[in-house]
């Protein structure tokens, strides 16, 4: 083997030269080996998840993205990776909303109300994705209950969760009935505390979602009324949120996310996905039969009850906000229009050939 001497090589000055040559070589070759052994970015992302023997587990839509081949490929390529972070029944708002607080998620899917209140203290976050027609809502009394309208329950006891989402569609109820939250005995109670003192007689009637069916099942209660009521569509609005600050920093990933959010609604809008759609929202806990009740006698279709439109969206939280603000539920006012990123659906309708799919694909 013929070695050249060093000198042959870099000249005289060869020891100035090796000074500035191996301090760059040893940063590319450190840097090299941070990013190969660098830790893909976790991306975090807030649902509704329920208890199963030693599992938690999710439900209906999140449990699709969940198993979504496509979204794990996209983010892979990208250097990242989804995490799912579990919100209790009981406290789903709260949960989220110190979770983006405390930058402890980058995504979530939960309620109108919540996330209005959160952005009203100042904590950035944005619709990526609507979540579709929106959640009913049903104002329930006692089966012996005499009540015909909500005029019959002036001066009751209702029990309703202050602050969370159902809030807004019973205040809308109230407002188009000429009534006030002071003409009602309302009890701050969850919806678990709220079916109980019903049961028993404490309260009544009950605003929640579809956890009145079990009451009504079993013959303890009925629907007095619910968002059902032709002329009176006041659900709930679920969108995909994210953090503000990470789509600036992420709209790859963001985008990625959104598209497997539109790929999950629309299998689920097809009919021949409406009972595999059922039985992964059974795991919730609930029976499949009470499940298919809130379905029952839809004023909007299958298909475009999950258009992830953001048609109407605009001005449901310019009223969500306006009703925060008057309600004494936040301090100052939130710019409704700042709430909306409307890019990523559109971009995600064109990559999934969907632009004709719902309504000729109206925005």
């Amino acid at each position: 083997m013929k070695f050249i001497h060093i000198d042959r090589l870099f000249g005289k000055n060869w020891k100035k030269v090796l000074s500035v040559i191996i301090p760059v070589a040893v940063f590319l070759f450190s840097a090299e080996v941070s990013l190969a052994g660098s830790s893909p970015l976790a991306v975090r992302m807030a649902s509704v998840a329920y208890p199963k023997g030693k599992e938690i587990v999710l439900s209906g839509e999140a449990a699709i993205i969940q198993n979504d081949p496509v979204l794990k490929a996209d983010l892979q390529k990208l250097g990242a990776h989804l995490e799912w972070v579990p919100a209790p029944t009981q406290s789903v708002a709260a949960t989220i909303n110190e979770a983006f607080a405390s930058g402890g998620i980058e995504f979530a899917h939960y309620g109108d109300l919540p996330s209005v209140i959160l952005n009203a203290g100042g904590i950035g976050t944005t619709i990526v994705a609507p979540g579709g027609a929106g959640t009913n809502v049903y104002l329930i009394v006692p089966i012996q209950s005499t009540a015909k309208s909500i005029e019959d329950l002036k001066g009751k006891r209702i029990a309703l969760h202050r602050g969370r989402p159902w809030e807004y569609p019973f205040a809308r109820l109230l407002q188009a009935s000429g009534f006030k939250f002071s003409d009602f005995n309302i009890k701050n109670l969850n919806p678990q505390a709220g079916a109980a003192a019903l049961a028993s007689g404490d309260v009544d009637a009950l605003v929640t979602l579809m956890d009145v069916f079990p009451l009504v099942d079993k013959g303890i209660a009925k629907v007095l009324w619910s968002s059902k009521t032709p002329g009176q569509p006041w659900r709930i609005r679920t969108e995909l949120w994210a953090s503000k600050a990470f789509v600036q920093h992420h709209p790859d990933v963001t985008q990625a996310i959104v598209n497997a959010h539109v790929r999950a609604a629309h299998w689920i809008s097809q009919k021949e996905n409406f009972d595999e759609y059922i039985r992964l929202t059974t795991r919730s806990g609930q029976p499949e039969a009470l499940i298919r009740q809130d379905y029952l006698n839809e004023i909007v279709s299958w298909k475009d009850r999950w258009e992830p439109s953001f048609s109407g969206v605009l001005e449901h939280y310019q009223g969500v906000a306006g009703y925060a603000k008057a309600s004494g539920l936040v301090r100052r006012e939130v710019d409704a229009a700042g709430l909306l990123e409307t890019k990523f659906v559109q971009r995600a309708l064109k990559d999934l050939k969907l632009q004709n799919y719902w309504h000729n694909g109206k925005q």
